[in-house]
């Protein structure tokens, strides 16, 4: 599957310019700007979303960004009729000038680190992230800069570097703009992993929680949410206020309660543990993509972790997460934690996506539409109330 693009570009001060022609990039997904950027005929910063049109949103069919050039290209332009209002939920990177200032920085903090960048590729942007990827002499970096609701993911990072080393990407700068130069983790995202491989991942992810158990409290400080009991509760309403969905929140802070007394303790919550949020060489493995981190209960990670699998795969994925749980807290009962917070699961990925749509502007909305309304009805099935 292919995207049709059209680049609307502007100039560093923001006036509109005009549109390439389209053209046609190898891969589909809306986010991932590198083939945008390589197909240009003119050397560009993709900006942001400004349309798209599939059956698959966010995949794939006719899409449209804006773009920003240093001058005017010496290539011919087609007049477009396009406002381009300012926007309150706009990220920075996606501001005219936005992607130079984060380029800079990089850069700067580089060369103090002694690790000057030759090269600077743009790689994704979207409402969740912009990331580039810059090389030199001493090998890749990556420029990562997320929206205000991720800007924790550095002092997650930094606190797991110095007690879970090896287990996520090493932070070599971070800023209060949500900027992160992170090193290179050598191997691929395992996206497809087998149900032996989830459970490895299982096992990484407990060793980590465990160890940040006695940091609970300053990661809070630092500005993890927290999501501990009934906290998560008044979250989650308050994320789905809009959304209509008391029928499916009825009996919450009961559910959250019980779980809370099978006595498996909160810690740091990756927030969103897919295999594809694991990078691993075949001798190691890393993990990334902390921005949906909270401090709360770690059934939570599990639970995503079993998503895809079969019924007897999934269950027996539980049953080591389990197991651990049983061996590192006697007593605690994490079965019945695992089954109260099924359905729970479901309403707090609906909150995540509800509070991605009130943090975003409207043409980044696209991604995310369908998803509130899909674990809203997961939720409802998993409750009996579908």
């Amino acid at each position: 599957m292919t995207r049709t693009v059209t680049l609307v570009l502007v100039d560093p001060a923001g006036r509109l310019l005009g549109a390439l022609p389209p053209y046609e990039v190898p891969t589909p997904w809306w986010q991932e700007v590198d083939a945008v950027v390589c197909g240009a005929p003119v050397e560009v910063a993709v900006l942001r979303l400004l349309s798209g049109v599939s059956d698959r949103p966010g995949i794939g069919g006719a899409v449209s960004y804006l773009a920003e050039v240093a001058a005017p290209p010496a290539v011919p332009l087609r007049p477009v009729d396009l406002e381009l209002p300012p926007h309150p939920l706009r990220a920075p990177y996606a501001e005219p000038g936005g992607p130079a200032a984060t380029v800079g920085w990089a850069t700067a903090a580089l060369d103090r680190l002694g690790r000057p960048a030759k090269e600077v590729a743009q790689r994704r942007t979207w409402n969740l992230s912009a990331i580039w990827r810059l090389d030199g002499p001493h090998g890749p970096v990556w420029l990562k800069q997320v929206p205000g609701f991720f800007r924790h993911e550095a002092a997650v990072l930094r606190r797991l570097g110095a007690v879970t080393p090896g287990l996520v990407p090493p932070l070599l700068a971070a800023d209060d703009d949500g900027r992160m130069l992170l090193d290179h983790v050598p191997g691929e995202d395992r996206y497809g992993a087998d149900p032996a491989e989830r459970d490895a991942i299982a096992a990484d992810q407990h060793a980590l929680q465990v160890r940040a158990l006695p940091l609970t409290d300053e990661l809070v400080a630092a500005g993890v949410p927290d999501l501990r009991g009934a906290a998560l509760a008044r979250w989650i309403r308050a994320a789905l206020a809009p959304h209509h969905a008391e029928a499916v929140l009825d009996g919450l802070e009961e559910r959250l309660a019980q779980a809370r007394r099978c006595g498996v303790p909160d810690t740091l919550v990756h927030g969103d543990l897919h295999p594809g949020n694991v990078r691993s060489d075949g001798d190691r493995r890393v993990i990334i993509d902390w921005g949906d981190s909270f401090v709360g209960h770690p059934a939570f990670d599990i639970l995503v972790l079993t998503i895809g699998l079969p019924p007897d795969a999934s269950d027996a994925l539980v049953a080591a997460w389990c197991a651990r749980w049983r061996a590192d807290v006697p007593g605690c009962e994490p079965e019945r934690a695992v089954e109260l917070l099924r359905p729970v699961a479901a309403l707090r990925a609906a909150a995540v996506y509800a509070a991605f749509l009130a943090g975003i502007e409207p043409s980044e909305r696209v991604y995310h539409d369908a998803d509130v309304p899909h674990w809203l009805a997961q939720a409802a099935t998993l409750l009996g109330r579908g």
